[in-house]
């Protein structure tokens, strides 16, 4: 190596480990994502997610305030196309919130944590169905390794998984879709522009819980209260952390550490809090992480990270 390489070589191994750092940041704070959640109960679940989407909304206002940075939100406004299209990421990202929410806050974190492992499963098979994609053989077997696992839990479950099933589809889509606008659209802006467009429905789910059994903000203590307002700080600060991450590493790298948040949830809902492991569902798992080994050997013999924007738990 010589004295020129070296100081470059240095700092490429400094970025990959900068990298590393706010990956295992970004999706660490992912995976304990449920307890936060609970922290906030009696909150039920469709208010939590309201306040989550106005003060995603509001954070990201004093981020681009602090960053002046209003004109580059300006630019996706000259594609209205583009603007419409953030709209329908938000309607898939507000499903898979609100089922998120929902699963981590009625005792089924360990169904939500299958739910991110299958993602990376139906984030290949929308690149068959929707992009056209071809699969090797590999990533057949790993999707018919899946499929199995399903009707294993579906039989423990007594019914599908659909926790898992609408967490995965809903952010498979959702991933798809910012698969496409990615070039045109940082992680601040996209996240204005879907709670922007998730803002009135948050509203009138707002009024709608008011109506029936009331609000919880600001009436149970100081503790509750600043634990709602942090709803858009506990969104955004993950993204960013991963935005950070993106730009430094191989996507190979990053598809490779994205198990460590749905590892950590099912950690939680096992470990410590005690959900159900029924024989049925440590071997539907099972097969799930056997099909996430095959495809991820895949990705790796072939060079290829999975997309950037399927790698962004909820």
């Amino acid at each position: 190596m010589t004295d020129a390489a070296a100081p470059a070589d240095s700092a490429a191994r400094a970025t990959h480990r900068t990298g590393l750092v706010f990956g295992g940041l970004a999706y660490g704070l992912w995976g304990v994502l449920p307890l936060y959640f609970l922290l906030l109960i009696p909150s039920g679940a469709f208010e939590i997610v309201a306040w989550r989407v106005l003060f995603s909304l509001v954070f990201c206002a004093l981020i681009i305030t602090v960053t002046r940075t209003w004109t580059v939100l300006g630019r996706p406004f000259k594609q209205p196309r583009l603007v419409w299209t953030m709209g329908l990421a938000g309607a898939f990202i507000f499903v898979n919130w609100q089922t998120y929410v929902i699963a981590a806050t009625t005792g089924h974190v360990v169904e939500a944590a299958l739910g991110y492992f299958i993602n990376p499963i139906v984030t290949v098979l929308l690149g068959v169905f929707v992009l056209r994609e071809r699969l090797r053989r590999l990533q057949w077997a790993a999707i018919g390794i899946s499929f199995i696992a399903v009707i294993v839990l579906a039989v423990g479950y007594g019914s599908l998984p659909w926790i898992s099933l609408i967490l995965a589809f809903s952010f498979g889509f959702y991933g798809l879709i910012k698969k496409r606008v990615g070039p045109n659209v940082d992680a601040v802006t996209g996240l204005t522009l879907e709670t922007a467009w998730l803002a009135p429905v948050a509203i009138i789910q707002l009024l709608v819980v008011s109506g029936m059994s009331g609000l919880t903000f600001g009436t149970v203590s100081g503790w509750h209260t600043a634990g709602l307002l942090a709803a858009g700080v506990i969104t955004a600060v993950p993204l960013l952390l991963f935005a950070a991450a993106a730009r430094r590493l191989p996507l190979t790298v990053l598809g490779l550490i994205q198990f460590v948040a749905p590892v950590i949830q099912f950690l939680v809902g096992v470990v410590l809090l005690k959900e159900a492991m029924p024989l049925e569902r440590w071997a539907g798992f099972a097969l799930v992480w056997v099909a996430l080994i095959i495809l991820m050997v895949d990705m790796v013999a072939s060079g290829r990270g999975p997309r950037r924007s399927s790698l962004e738990p909820a």
